[in-house]
């Protein structure tokens, strides 16, 4: 198999492909740079890996929720891309890339959604498989549910557990252990397209869309203002 992915709603933008067992990645920018980036990591990936594009088996983006610019991003370019070779898109849950990334076990996945709200979901990973065991929910950090059953089985993962309002939960400490750090990347999201192509999960690029959670994906300036943020 050979599969395209595009994971561009962290802060660091990231590009990979899967050949067989070999996976080739590039990754870099900062928010709002992304864009300069990642048709040239995809023509270098391609070339790295010795196929053109209309060879490709499939492009798998990461779908959301998150950075609404970042996920229009990430979207666009697979559509551009996949309209020209005539390839079918896959679209990956980026908390599940987010947990996917972390391997093995019990992940509490807590992503800033900015506008003071988080992104969470808990999640099991199995080798290659990630399964939902709540909802995607949004809302605000202090808000945050601890996951089902045992606290001390789960691990925590993401930027939401960098704001100080998720920090101060009481439940945290009763965790296995936290990474704020950890980050979706295109990695991940081309292992999970892999397994979504496999079982026929695809999606028409003419109707591919992000997944946004909410309605509202920006603040006034006043908005902003009244958080404490810039104008």
């Amino acid at each position: 198999m050979k599969l395209l992915a595009l994971e561009t709603s962290a802060e660091t933008a990231s590009v990979a492909l899967l050949t067989g067992d070999r996976l080739l990645h590039r990754e870099g920018g900062t928010p709002g740079t992304h864009a300069r980036f990642v048709l040239g990591w995809v023509e270098a990936l391609l070339e790295e890996g010795g196929c053109a594009l209309a060879e490709i088996d499939g492009i798998a983006f990461s779908a959301g929720p998150g950075s609404f610019t970042g996920l229009r991003l990430a979207v666009s370019v697979a559509q551009g891309l996949a309209v020209a070779a005539d390839l079918p898109l896959i679209a990956v849950p980026t908390l599940h890339a987010l947990a996917l990334g972390r391997g093995d076990g019990l992940h509490l996945c807590c992503m800033d959604a900015r506008m003071s709200e988080v992104y969470s979901q808990a999640c099991e990973v199995r080798g290659d498989a990630v399964i939902a065991r709540s909802e995607v929910r949004v809302g605000a950090p202090g808000d945050l549910s601890p996951p089902p059953g045992e606290p001390a089985q789960w691990q925590a993962c993401g930027s939401g557990f960098a704001l100080p309002a998720t920090q101060s939960l009481h439940w945290l400490p009763t965790l296995a252990g936290i990474d704020a750090s950890a980050a979706p990347h295109a990695r991940d999201v081309a292992r999970l397209g892999a397994r979504l192509l496999d079982a026929g999960q695809t999606v028409d690029a003419a109707l591919a869309a992000p997944l946004y959670i909410r309605d509202k994906v920006a603040q006034t300036t006043a908005e902003r203002l009244a958080a404490g943020g810039r104008a």
